[in-house]
């Protein structure tokens, strides 16, 4: 029996459609419109219940979990709070200052020491994950090669606690880092109505981010606001990346004469 960890995006949908064939299951629905209501093996429950989590996944005997989907940083004073949830939740109000990513680091900790391990996202649908290589018919050219280097050396320099998987480089420079409000929200004040086939979206993990449960990811609402933000393409990294929606991505990147490299 694994345990699933599910939050927002369509992440966990692509993740339970595989399992669901493979796999005994149970999901831990911290999503806040109960998207998995539906699904029997479904248990709604609040951030702050940690001795409910724990139990319902010790009483199944799901020693392992898997986490997908976004968590958001919750109003702390409204969470319903167990016995576990207040002994607990100082350690991760505490560790929400970093960022989202930081809580769900606290949580597998958390869970750890309550002897349950946490899986790679990725272990049951590595095909949600591009590998090295040019994935579209248009390959950047050498002045997207330069843009390239300068995202890729930008984000390298950034320390251990910034928010950012990504940046945007036009014409050698800089144009945005992406902040705490994510990739979106930074492609989305780059909207540029004038510009077409300019720049470049670069999108690596941080530095000491944990590859288990926070890969940058990217799908077809991505490849459409860089195109509305005047971009040519977009980078990843190597098997650290979740790339939803692959087939419709490609054929969007060809349509719109844009790259998706894989460093």
């Amino acid at each position: 029996m694994i345990g699933l960890i599910f939050g927002e995006t369509d992440f966990p949908k692509q993740i339970l459609k595989k399992i669901k064939r493979k796999k005994k299951y149970l999901i831990i629905d911290l999503t806040k419109n109960k998207n998995f209501k539906k699904d029997r093996n479904s248990h709604s429950v609040s951030l702050g219940q940690f001795g409910k989590i724990i139990n319902i996944l010790i009483e199944n005997k799901c020693r392992k979990v898997l986490f997908a989907g976004k968590v958001k940083k919750p109003r702390f004073t409204k969470l319903r709070l167990d016995l576990k949830g207040v002994y607990y939740m100082p350690r991760i109000i505490k560790k929400s200052k970093i960022g989202d990513a930081a809580i769900l680091k606290e949580i597998i900790n958390i869970l750890k020491y309550e002897g349950i391990k946490t899986i790679s996202s990725l272990v049951f649908n590595p095909e949600l994950s591009l590998k090295k290589g040019n994935h579209s018919r248009i390959k950047p050219n050498k002045e997207d090669k330069i843009d390239i280097n300068k995202a890729i050396q930008t984000l390298n320099r950034l320390g251990k606690y910034s928010f950012s998987q990504g940046t945007i480089v036009r014409k050698k420079k800089i144009i945005a880092i992406e902040g705490s409000g994510g990739t979106h929200a930074m492609l989305k004040k780059c909207k540029n109505k004038r510009l077409k086939n300019q720049g470049v979206l670069v999108k690596f993990p941080k530095k000491g981010q944990d590859l288990r449960i926070d890969l940058p990811t990217v799908g077809l609402k991505t490849l459409r606001q860089c195109k509305l933000a005047g971009l040519k393409g977009i980078v990843l990294k190597d098997k650290k990346n979740v790339f939803l929606e692959r087939k419709k991505c490609i054929n969007f990147a060809n349509k719109n004469k844009m790259f998706i490299i894989v460093k």
